[in-house]
């Protein structure tokens, strides 16, 4: 039965990232919608009865055939009403999915997932050991901040935060695998924003609730404290999605300055958001949007691949098929086949395949990407592919990566 367990792993991996995506796309979706509701609203007219029960502002909109008339209270409505719904569980759903994702993608497969030997030698208790503890260290860091008298100050609060999250960053580039330390930079931010509503958020608002139930006056600092933890959520967003699609992109993440590129695009990431609350708000600021794509264009620059040099004579550059596909097979089979017998595995990742000519001719645009402009793979090098073996694959692509 041991045998079924990479299968059964990669049904639960199947199974709780789609849970993921569902969830945060619930999540994520509310807090834009809230953000933009809260900039959006304006306040009634002077003296209306809206005004006289407390509302602080009111919008009608339209969707889906029906007209809605949201309305907020500056502190609470003088009568608890019925039915009053929260938003909570998309918060938990997605951090649960989430945390659970790392245990089956990363934790049960450590030594391929989380440990890059070329970037520091750990077991798996280590690696995985970082991993969790970064999270802890994330949410204390990130509350006390937010608590202390920085927590005040909006601007510079950010800027603190942003220089911590970059350091985590860099520490962890130099710890683990640059995959996992992205994911795992995703998770603290994740974390933050979950912790945000599990410890402050929805608390405070049973603590308005109950203060109206006993007939009391619901104390606003609760509202305030919530809002701007919800404010907060709403600028980790964009780079927490990236972090979530970034295993994808691993010029990105096995770039020598993985760290800077990472906090080049959450910055990116940030401005863009700020433009759309901005506009929220009936501001139009352009030079945010546009200071967010000059720093992603500049990155691609960065990120371009270096020209191929100019192959030799064909005794000399042309590495021969069967050299490169014996390569292929000592270092790229155990993972790319029918049947990978790397442990972890239970189907070829991205369902690439690689031990016939034919299939190694088909990817050979990849092979090249991916072993010798990225380095991505062997994933963590866990087959020690060496730099003489890529340059050989490289000489074979360059040449016209011919069955010969």
């Amino acid at each position: 039965m041991e045998y079924l367990i990479p299968y059964a792993l990669e049904w639960l991996n199947l199974l709780f990232r789609w849970l993921h995506i569902i969830t945060g796309i619930a999540w994520i979706g509310a807090s834009f919608y809230f953000v933009w509701l809260d900039n959006s609203i304006r306040p009634p007219a002077p003296g209306s009865d809206l005004e006289q029960k407390g509302v602080s502002g009111e919008l009608w909109a339209v969707h889906g055939g029906g007209f809605y008339n949201p309305q907020k209270y500056l502190v609470a409505p003088s009568r608890l009403p019925k039915e009053l719904h929260w938003f909570k569980w998309e918060a938990y759903s997605t951090w649960l999915s989430g945390f659970a994702l790392l245990f089956i993608v990363y934790y049960f497969n450590a030594q391929a997932m989380m440990v890059d030997r070329s970037v520091a030698d750990l077991t798996s208790l280590q690696a995985n050991a970082i991993g969790l503890g970064s999270l802890l260290v994330g949410w204390t860091v990130y509350d006390l901040l937010c608590r202390s008298p920085l927590g005040k100050h909006d601007v510079a609060f950010g800027a603190v935060i942003f220089g911590f999250l970059l350091a985590s960053a860099y520490v962890l580039t130099h710890y683990l695998s640059g995959r996992a330390a992205f994911i795992h930079v995703g998770a603290m931010i994740g974390t933050m924003m979950v912790g945000n509503v599990l410890m402050l958020i929805i608390p405070g608002q049973r603590k308005m609730v109950n203060a109206m139930m006993a007939g009391a006056q619901p104390d606003p600092v609760h509202g305030i404290k919530a809002k701007q933890r919800s404010v907060h959520n709403n600028y980790f967003t964009l780079p927490v999605l990236f972090i979530m699609i970034s295993n994808h992109f691993a010029m990105t993440y096995r770039h020598p300055h993985a760290w800077a590129i990472l906090g080049t695009i959450m910055l990116a990431g940030v401005l863009i958001r700020h433009f759309f609350n901005l506009r929220h708000k009936g501001r139009v600021e352009w030079k945010y949007p546009a200071a967010g794509v000059a720093l992603l264009l500049a990155l691609a620059v960065v990120l371009a691949p270096a020209r191929p040099q100019a192959a030799q004579a064909a005794n000399d550059s042309r590495a021969q098929f069967a050299q490169v596909r014996q390569i292929i097979t000592q270092r790229c089979v155990s993972c790319h086949a029918d049947q990978p017998t790397q442990p972890g595995f239970a189907a070829a990742p991205s369902g690439v395949m690689l031990h016939t000519p034919d299939q190694i001719a088909q990817n050979a645009q990849r092979i090249y990407q991916q072993t010798v402009q990225l380095k991505a793979m062997p994933l963590a090098n866990l087959t020690n592919m060496t730099d003489a073996e890529r340059a050989q694959v490289a000489a074979w692509y360059e040449a016209g990566a011919k069955q010969e």
